[in-house]
């Protein structure tokens, strides 16, 4: 009867211990500095203007995120991070989301399984940057 408590009891700890691990991310993104200026101008291409307006700061439990969009006349052409959770699936999930919005050309994206609020902060920062141009 001890035994079977104590198998119980270990079986119980390492089911916590792997339901609760969090990997770690597979490939490091290039972060852009933040600026604080408002959304820039420069000639991109010709007969072109490449716009860049950064997105609001979002946070949520695994960190915080920040986009920032490179518009080329009215086509997004570039989304970079200028903050990004550090730790946590959503690391992950960041160039999938980029992807994603750069083939939407909107906010209207699918959030990535298993980095739920990290994809809905990365959704909202793009969009106030979509209503800040």
């Amino acid at each position: 009867m001890k035994k079977t408590i104590l198998v119980l009891l270990l079986s119980a700890a390492g089911f916590i211990a792997v339901w609760r691990f969090e990997p770690a991310p597979l490939a490091s993104v290039a972060v852009a500095q933040p600026r604080t200026s408002s959304p820039t101008t420069s000639g991109a291409a010709v007969g072109a203007t490449e716009v860049t307006v950064p997105g609001s700061v979002e946070s949520n439990r695994y960190g915080t995120v920040q986009v920032q969009l490179v518009f080329t006349g009215d086509k997004i052409t570039d989304v970079q991070l200028l903050q990004e959770p550090t730790s946590g699936r959503g690391v992950a999930a960041l160039p999938t989301l980029r992807e994603e919005a750069l083939q939407a050309q909107s906010a209207n994206i699918d959030t990535v399984s298993g980095a739920t609020q990290t994809s809905e902060s990365y959704a909202k920062s793009l969009q106030a940057a979509l209503d800040a141009r």
